[in-house]
């Protein structure tokens, strides 16, 4: 399996990267690739079709008013995580484009953009044992140094 990132704009490209090196970090294939839903959305289909074509987990990036996330997952039958940009421009407001969706669409939303990573590797995960234990050995990882943070404040 493999994660593809699509982004509405190049100005998503940042988060994107944060997404990204979370992903390639566990070894596991990332793609990223720009299409507008408002502006161009015969290629974003086209970008689907080419990706949907084997197991894929989608990311989509796109802020202000996102059609991106859902048109993905409308448009594919494998799993879309949206993961929207903050801005402080709209007190994030914004996100209620991402959050109200037609029947039968839909995306699930992760803020913060390591967090859409791992969420991606973690639905990857269901049928990679290897990847799987990787995810486990993180976990257990953050686990262990919050236990000896706690105890170096003794």
């Amino acid at each position: 399996m493999k994660v593809v990132i699509i982004m509405g704009s190049k100005g998503d490209l940042e988060h994107s990267q944060k997404i990204a090196s979370v992903i390639k970090k566990f070894g596991v294939d990332c793609i990223m690739r720009i299409a507008s839903a408002h502006k161009v959305p015969l290629k974003a289909l086209e970008i689907i079709k080419e990706y949907a074509k084997n197991e894929t987990v989608f990311i989509t990036v796109a802020g202000r008013s996102n059609a991106l996330s859902g048109f993905v997952d409308a448009n594919t039958a494998f799993p879309v995580i949206a993961c929207p940009p903050y801005s402080d421009k709209f007190g994030g407001n914004d996100l209620y484009s991402t959050l109200r969706m037609p029947s039968g669409v839909c995306p699930m939303l992760v803020l913060e953009p390591e967090e859409a990573g791992l969420a991606a590797l973690k639905i990857i995960g269901l049928t990679n044992q290897s990847l799987h234990k990787k995810i486990e050995e993180y976990q257990k990882t953050n686990r262990d140094k919050l236990e000896q943070d706690d105890k170096s404040l003794k």
